[in-house]
């Protein structure tokens, strides 16, 4: 049954590539909700399958792509059933996307000002005077100064982190119920990282949509997401609150996603990591895909795919550690230190939200 707090609905996602080598199973039985307005996180080491998934979404999968099952819900109509044209449509009206480089997303011939206004007269209908007046109040929304000067320059004569504002603008100029984010911030330095999240996050309560937010770094979304979805080898292994992926993380994986973040008080040399690699999805493993790579990993791993225990009615987690029968084992050290200072950086994002809503009270 559908909930109404649902904006998009995945059930049971399969989809394969055919290649020279054989079939590569990509995603394998992939369900998740977004929420209406929430950010949704997903994670996990480049190769997981995050970007497939959001590509289906968007209907712009590979040519030797194949769904093998599965059905992607939004506004009662399944998504993987449309035409090419019917997609065409509700991109950059309903769903829209922001690349990970902007250069690429953006046309070195074109100014800016008619990049941003596109969308408006491509899908809308707007006038091109309309559009023009819209691309300048969403230029100034995403934070770009000199708005009128800057509407005619090209994106070459603009900074990366301003390239990436630009293309936040053309993603958000319809207003779309769903917007997704495919690494948008890795190519940028940390500091303009964190001024491009905190502009995502803003617009985002502004046009209340929606945010699928796909990442390799767990640390990028502890003040970004409401709930985090952690992928593995083309299956959800995890999924909850970022409060309760962050403080209360129940997979092994995701607990190597954590060391590996780098804390305020790290000083060795190298960080810790994950050893070995991910599976080979051309004979996928009969087990706990994870099994050969979790030093905490049973003799049942290697035999039958974990199902999704409940660890609250938010939190969810397949690995056979959270069995009854299995031996009681304690998370790593390190995740504490995490831990810390993902609440570090909570408690400053809100101390800078009621800064800023006194400001704003007080104008």
């Amino acid at each position: 049954m559908e909930n109404s707090n649902n904006i998009l609905e995945v059930r049971n996602l399969e989809i394969n590539f055919k290649t020279y080598a054989g079939t590569v199973k990509a995603i394998r039985d992939v369900s998740f909700d977004l929420h209406r307005g929430e950010t949704l996180a997903i994670v996990g080491e480049s190769g997981s399958g995050k970007s497939v998934t959001t590509r289906a979404i968007m209907g712009l999968l590979a040519n030797n792509a194949v769904v093998a099952n599965g059905t992607i819900e939004y506004k009662n109509q399944d998504l993987l059933k449309l035409s090419n044209r019917q997609m065409e449509q509700l991109r950059s009206v309903d769903i829209a996307e922001i690349f990970q480089d902007p250069m690429t997303s953006l046309d070195p011939t074109m100014k800016i000002g008619k990049q941003i206004a596109e969308p408006l007269i491509a899908h809308k209908g707007t006038k091109p005077a309309k559009a023009r007046e819209e691309a300048l109040k969403m230029m100034e929304a995403v934070g770009i100064t000199n708005a009128e000067e800057r509407i005619n320059d090209y994106p070459h004569q603009f900074s990366g982190g301003m390239r990436q504002r630009i293309v936040i603008a053309i993603a958000l100029i319809n207003h779309p119920d769903i917007l997704i984010a495919d690494e948008p911030t890795t190519a940028l330095d940390v500091t303009i990282q964190a001024q491009i999240l905190n502009l995502m996050k803003k617009l985002q309560e502004r046009i209340n949509t929606s945010i699928i937010f796909i990442t390799h770094d767990l640390g990028v979304v502890a003040g970004m997401a409401d709930r985090v979805a952690v992928m593995y080898a083309g299956k959800i292994v995890e999924y909850g609150t970022a409060e309760e992926i962050f403080y209360n993380p129940q997979h092994p994986y995701t607990w190597g996603l954590l060391e590996s973040m780098p804390t305020l008080d790290t000083n060795a040399k190298y960080l810790p990591s994950i050893p070995g690699t991910p599976p080979d999805l051309l004979t996928p493993p009969v087990g706990d895909a994870f099994a050969p790579r979790n030093k905490y990993a049973l003799a049942i791993d290697l035999k039958k795919q974990p199902p999704f225990f409940e660890v609250s009615n938010t939190h969810y987690a397949a690995t056979w550690l959270l069995d009854p029968r299995a031996p009681k084992v304690v998370p790593p050290a390190a995740i504490s230190k995490r831990q810390h200072q993902y609440e570090f950086e909570r408690q400053q994002i809100l101390a800078q939200e009621r800064t800023q809503h006194r400001s704003e009270e007080e104008v």
